[in-house]
């Protein structure tokens, strides 16, 4: 158990770090599965569904910064785009879900193209 000294040295609980990342993770795996039936019920093929995904992908991170982490990271005294007071890395937050919802996305664009367009 953590004292009171490692906890002034140390401020970030590793608890709520992983509850933080977990919220997000489930964030951008829901909206994953959302943009692949979007992108099948819009007939979008090869590149331009790829490029749909990132896109709308990293416009969800944005927004989930901009509502939920940027007020009170600034307020505390925190760089613009400074994710460490609730997450690990950044990259672990602008960059971690473009990948782990891929599958997902895949998935759902492919059934709903075919269920439209057969």
């Amino acid at each position: 158990m953590p004292t009171e000294r490692e906890w002034q040295i140390s401020p970030i609980v590793p608890d709520s770090v992983m509850h933080n990342t977990k919220a997000l993770s489930n964030l951008q795996t829901l909206t994953a599965s959302i943009f692949g039936a979007a992108a099948g019920i819009l007939g979008l093929e090869s590149y331009s569904g790829f490029l749909f995904y990132f896109v709308f992908t990293l416009l969800t991170t944005v927004l989930f910064y901009a509502v939920r982490v940027a007020p009170t990271s600034l307020d505390a005294g925190y760089g613009m785009l400074d994710t460490s007071r609730y997450f690990r890395t950044k990259y672990e937050f602008w960059a971690g879900g473009l990948f782990s919802g891929l599958a997902g996305y895949i998935l759902t664009w492919t059934l709903f193209y075919g269920l439209v367009r057969a």
